[in-house]
């Protein structure tokens, strides 16, 4: 049997993981050139120039005196919990491939159920609107569904009121799967499905 290059892909092991995200210093330094690949940049005022203030991990604009983080704005604004365990959720979340459970995620964190059933929220969150932006092009296969067990004495079929419609987009690339979309939509009507396919199809696909 052939084997499936997407099912074995490369990832990145926790071994590596730990090596290169294990400790605060190193998340910090791999946020601020996430969030400023170019160096510093004053989001008040655009200066270039800053010192840093030690005691409290922010960063100074030397022109406007404006203060600010690797965190602020972000996802991580305001938080408590460690940027290291921040990132060995995301770890966890992107790399399970059956998905991990909150109380799972909570053992491996250190942390508690309800910190991190918040924390994995909030990334999958985010995950969502970062998928939501993205277009898919090219070849795609579409169909439509229901997701929804039986509800008794209530109404069958599509018509069902226990039963939520939600569209499914495949883009594939030489015949195999590449990217996909799941998204609930009000129902399957002509005017519904052409909103939907402005917002996650790109013209001429």
């Amino acid at each position: 049997m052939k084997k499936n290059m997407i099912q074995f892909q490369k990832g990145l092991s926790m071994a590596s993981f730990i090596s290169r995200y294990g400790q605060e210093s190193r998340c910090k330094e791999e946020l601020f050139k996430q969030r400023w690949p170019k160096g510093f940049i004053c989001p008040n005022c655009g200066n270039n120039t800053y010192c840093e203030i030690k005691t409290r991990s922010e960063f100074q604009c030397n022109l406007c005196h404006t203060q600010t983080s690797v965190k602020s704005g972000t996802i991580f604004h305001a938080t408590k919990v460690p940027l290291s365990i921040w990132f060995l959720a995301m770890y966890l979340i992107t790399q399970c491939k059956n998905g991990i459970s909150s109380l799972e995620m909570s053992r491996y964190l250190g942390i508690s159920y309800n910190a991190t059933w918040r924390l994995k929220h909030k990334i999958m969150e985010v995950m969502l609107e970062q998928e939501n932006v993205k277009k898919l092009s090219g070849d795609i296969k579409v169909d439509d569904s229901y997701l929804g067990g039986v509800f008794v004495g209530g109404k069958r079929g599509r018509g069902s009121e226990n039963k939520t419609p939600f569209v499914v987009a495949l883009k594939e690339e030489n015949g195999r799967p590449l990217l996909i979309k799941f998204s609930m939509v009000n129902g399957f009507r002509k005017v519904e499905l052409m909103h939907w396919s402005e917002i996650h199809i790109t013209l001429g696909s």
